[in-house]
């Protein structure tokens, strides 16, 4: 019984999961857009989204904007943010763009950067295709059920 064990095994061990998340999430990130298996992206979701998150709270502009005192508790924290994303992100330049570009373009955002739209079944196997992309600039405000939005 899996009573209480999150994630899914894909049929992988833990160290081929582990690489393919992290070349996924590089890939992601770096060209905003992936196409891959339903089970896959909903898994990679929460890969990404934690690292987003982890860069959004060590934003360029957070440290800029900090009095003087906080400036070099918040360089160090950001420092160590760097490196634990970067035990992920393998790549230097995808790294500079999720603690730059990506961290600033989700700073308002509460949750949920990415967007997960079905494709149909792969013709070989079956399996259920999905678009997995990263969302667009801004903040876009849902109504609760039953009410309208009005501009």
């Amino acid at each position: 019984m899996r009573h209480r064990k999150s994630g899914r095994k894909l049929g992988r061990n833990a160290s081929h999961r582990d690489a393919m998340f992290r070349n996924m999430v590089t890939s992601l990130f770096e060209s905003e857009k992936i196409q891959t298996t339903d089970a896959k992206a909903k898994e990679l979701r929460r890969v990404a989204e934690r690292l987003i998150t982890l860069g959004k709270r060590n934003a360029p502009s957070l440290v800029e904007a900090a009095a003087e005192a906080d400036r070099a508790r918040l360089t160090a924290n950001r420092v160590a943010a760097v490196r634990q994303a970067g035990r992920v992100v393998r790549s230097r330049e995808v790294l500079q763009k999720l603690f730059s570009d990506l961290a600033e373009r989700y700073q308002a955002r509460p949750g949920g950067y990415t967007r997960i739209m079905r494709l149909g079944r792969r013709l070989g196997d079956g399996a259920e295709m999905v678009i997995i992309e990263l969302l667009p600039d801004g903040l876009v405000e849902v109504a609760p059920a039953g009410e309208s939005v009005s501009a």
